[in-house]
């Protein structure tokens, strides 16, 4: 059963402890400690008037969509987070399922890593979040959206590959996939990627070979459609206590790359070609 009056305070609680530099916020004048009500809301994706209810304990039970936000939002622990879902009166995600709660830790190096491209990814590479570099350099890539199923219908963003590149990539993709399918049999996120994917042949031929791949660190070249071609290195890391990847794009400095990346960061968010 869901508990308003338990849930809303909560929210209050965990928002006033919050601090706006965790975030990304100018600290500025605050007449309260903590996040703001409209802070929250933006970053969660909901109206301020409907976390205003839920605070006050007058909202019907929410989501575990806008539960999960909400948690990710206000950077709690594993625990906390399954206590504001049992508050809902919904169920705590299981250990059956893809990992999809970003420790504060990870979100804090969001917010203070401004000059590099940051994303971070599930077991089965579904997007969760990406800073406002990542936006600016790879425009369109919108939280939910999946690699795999982007990579194999030809929607992933653009990078100059050789024959030789791109086949590792897709191959280290599959391999990804497969390990998420097993580790997460009764996931059913992770079931309806793999069933989307069957019936396209290039997908299936590499599933049925049973390569495993791992990913290596290595440079990409995309070609923004302002700026022209950067390169930048890519590396892939695990979360500590998590399997969340986290992707991030640096450009070496002093380099014509690191100026052509400084730029494409100042236009903002556009789309590669």
């Amino acid at each position: 059963m869901a508990d308003r009056g338990e849930l809303a305070t909560l929210l209050r609680a965990w928002r006033e402890r919050l601090q706006p530099a965790a975030v990304g916020f100018p600290v500025g004048q605050r007449r309260t400690a903590g996040l703001r009500r409209e802070e929250v809301a933006l970053l969660a994706g909901v109206s301020v008037d409907y976390l205003v209810r839920l605070e006050q304990g007058r909202a019907d039970r929410p989501s575990a969509q806008v539960v999960a936000s909400l948690a990710r939002v206000l950077q709690v622990g594993t625990y906390e987070r399954d206590q504001l879902f049992l508050a809902a009166g919904l169920p705590a995600p299981g250990p059956g399922a893809v990992a999809t709660h970003i420790p504060g830790s990870v979100q804090r190096l969001l917010a203070r890593l401004p000059d590099v491209a940051v994303a971070v990814w599930t077991a089965h590479w579904t997007l969760l979040t990406a800073n406002a570099a990542w936006q600016a350099l790879l425009g369109g890539m919108e939280p939910g959206l999946n690699l795999v199923l982007a990579q194999f219908a030809d929607a992933a963003p653009q990078v100059v590959w050789t024959a030789a590149e791109l086949e590792h990539h897709e191959r280290a993709l599959v391999s990804d996939l497969r390990h998420a399918v097993l580790r997460y049999p009764d996931d059913p996120s992770v079931q309806a990627v793999l069933a989307e994917l069957q019936t396209d042949e290039r997908f299936a031929r590499m599933w049925a070979e049973g390569t495993v791949v791992e990913h290596a660190s290595r440079r990409k070249t995309f070609v923004h459609p302002h700026v022209g071609p950067v390169t930048l290195d890519c590396d892939v890391f695990t979360a500590s206590c998590t399997d969340l990847r986290i992707v991030t794009y640096t450009a070496e400095p002093g380099t014509e790359d690191a100026s052509r990346f400084d730029l494409i960061r100042t236009l903002g968010r556009a789309e590669v070609s």
